[in-house]
């Protein structure tokens, strides 16, 4: 089926060899299946790892670099070198490719989150294929992704897409690690993402030139489906596997979307503003925000983790410790900490104002 709007995730275990340099003969015919997709009249967003790699391969480094300057000076010398390789090959097809590199505050300000997706659909509209990587000469440690799985994920919701495919050096998602256990059964289809899905890919390690492996993938296609992108996880190395899985043939594991898609903002709210803290709830609060589409009360409030201001973004939690929602809390720790509890007509005697009566409005809050 043509006319989607689809976001290639590719891997630096599928772009390098196993010396961790660049295979051009493998990034050739990615490129070539991006193009014949791009040909049937799909919109494409890359999103490439490599630079660090083509950095390292550069240097003559005999693995990837472990301290973040050594890290950022490598992805310096090695972007370039990553987009130029790219260039060539999409000049081939006669498709123009556009650079974005991003790092977290692009999608934890909401203004640049806007900006950066208003770029990318104008890109698209233009005809050509944004090349999506984390801006690792600039990243620090507490703003880094980690992953690309990850920012794959968030550009796929920030772009509005209908499938997130992510290629990689194996087939998809097995019960266990298949280069352990050659008797693991091959998961093709997960209509929701469980405890029990989570603990088959926890196993499973990147390689020492890339940072993800099978669990970062599914915390990818976590983010992505309950944003209701369809996903893929699928081995690249397999020729032509762009068009059969757009064309709806059944290659590697394939994650349903969540049928309730949430609106643009809300999205930001899950999965783009970052998580400055938490606040841990009891049942009846669970009950009102997750059954009754009900606002964050004070009273249903249990205790506070961590530090943040009025407006952060924050985790919800149960007392059993599983996250139920995220929002944007209308109290700082400090004063939230002084009202748990407590009823909202309380709320001006102890603070001594009272500007909101709830903790997070519905219109913020984000049931997970």
């Amino acid at each position: 089926m043509s006319n989607k709007r689809i976001v290639v995730k590719v891997g630096t275990n599928l772009l390098t060899k196993k010396d961790g340099s660049i295979d051009t003969a493998q990034v050739k015919r990615i490129v070539r299946d991006i193009a014949k997709i791009y040909e049937d009249g799909n919109q494409v967003i890359l999103v490439t790892s490599g630079a660090i790699a083509c950095g390292v391969s550069r240097l003559k480094l005999k693995k990837r670099p472990v301290d973040l300057p050594e890290k950022q000076a490598a992805a310096a010398i090695g972007q370039p070198l990553l987009m130029n390789i790219y260039e060539e090959h999409f000049n081939e097809h006669n498709i123009t490719i556009a650079q974005l590199l991003l790092t977290w505050e692009d999608f934890d300000n909401r203004q640049r989150y806007i900006n950066a997706r208003n770029t990318i659909f104008t890109l698209l509209k233009l005809g050509a294929v944004p090349v999506i990587n984390e801006n690792d000469t600039i990243s620090a440690e507490e703003i880094k992704f980690g992953e690309n799985d990850t920012l794959s994920a968030l550009v796929a919701v920030k772009a509005e897409a209908d499938m997130l495919i992510i290629l990689t050096d194996v087939d998809g998602l097995c019960t266990e690690d298949p280069n352990r256990n050659k008797n693991a059964s091959f998961i093709h289809e997960v209509k929701k993402i469980t405890d029990e899905i989570e603990c088959y890919a926890r196993a499973s390690r990147g390689s020492d030139f890339s940072s993800g492996g099978m669990a970062s993938k599914i915390k990818a296609a976590k983010i992505a489906t309950k944003s209701g992108v369809e996903t893929i996880i699928a081995n690249g190395c397999v020729a032509g596997c762009l068009q059969q899985i757009v064309s709806g043939k059944v290659i590697g594991t394939k994650f349903l979307s969540n049928d309730k898609i949430i609106d643009s903002r809300k999205r930001w709210i899950a999965f783009g503003a970052k998580v400055k803290g938490g606040i841990i709830i009891d049942s009846g609060a669970a009950e009102a925000i997750t059954k009754r589409n009900k606002s964050l009360l004070s009273s249903g409030v249990v205790s506070i983790e961590g530090n943040f201001n009025l407006g952060d973004n924050v985790s919800v939690t149960g007392t059993d410790g599983k996250e139920v929602a995220r929002g944007l809390v209308w109290f700082s720790s400090q004063d939230l900490a002084k009202i748990k509890g407590k009823k909202s007509s309380e709320i001006f005697r102890i603070l001594g104002k009272s500007d909101y009566e709830e903790v997070i409005h519905k219109d913020n809050l984000v049931v997970l």
